[in-house]
């Protein structure tokens, strides 16, 4: 906790303040509405970019500074976060809450992975949707970004596995430029998911 508290201290946002290219290209194309969870949100980016589309936002990350950072920048930009402290490997999460969750780079140890994916799907609603983007196991050779730690990463399996009772819109893996910030900055090879829960 202490690492992501001490870097998002700075007043500079360090993954910038736009959203993530994926995450505005899927909103873009599915023009979600209702009430949105961003995990492992950081300092707000796509909280407040999903807010700004007309969606109700929760962001939730381990960082108090993060979510001080969250609150800033939608207090600038006009619109409403509602923010909270959550330590994913501790989280209770609610049944049938949200109608989207994302998940932006957010990475943790396997076992946290796999309670955060139980929890996601349990967590949308009936219809409700999940957009993720993640660095892929290969993402450490490439030095643009995100952990070193294999454990920490994903594979493709493990997550269409978790996922695999939902509809798939989009999957993706492979290379894509990202400039976010200082921190994710050049070719990456990422994860991407778009998929809905059945509706009951």
């Amino acid at each position: 906790m202490a690492t992501w508290h001490e870097r998002f201290q700075s007043k500079e946002y360090v993954y910038g303040t736009d959203p993530n290219e994926f995450i505005e290209t899927m909103q873009n194309q599915l023009k979600l509405s209702g009430q949105a969870l961003a995990i492992a949100e950081g300092e707000g980016r796509n909280a407040v970019y999903l807010a700004e589309q007309g969606m109700e936002v929760t962001a939730w990350d381990l960082a108090r500074s993060g979510l001080d950072k969250t609150e800033r920048l939608a207090e600038e930009r006009r619109v409403s976060v509602l923010t909270e402290q959550v330590d994913l490997a501790q989280a209770d999460w609610p049944q049938d809450a949200w109608d989207l969750i994302i998940c932006v780079f957010g990475h943790f140890p396997k076992d946290v992975q796999r309670k955060t994916f139980d929890g996601i799907r349990q967590a949308l609603k009936p219809g409700g949707h999940f957009l993720m983007e993640v660095y892929s196991i290969d993402q450490p050779a490439y030095g643009t970004g995100g952990p070193t730690q294999e454990s920490f990463l994903y594979r493709s399996e493990e997550v269409l596995e978790a996922f695999r009772e939902f509809k798939i819109l989009h999957f993706f893996t492979g290379e894509v430029e990202r400039h976010e910030g200082q921190l994710h900055n050049g070719l990456s090879h990422v994860i991407q998911m778009a998929c809905q829960k059945p509706a009951k």
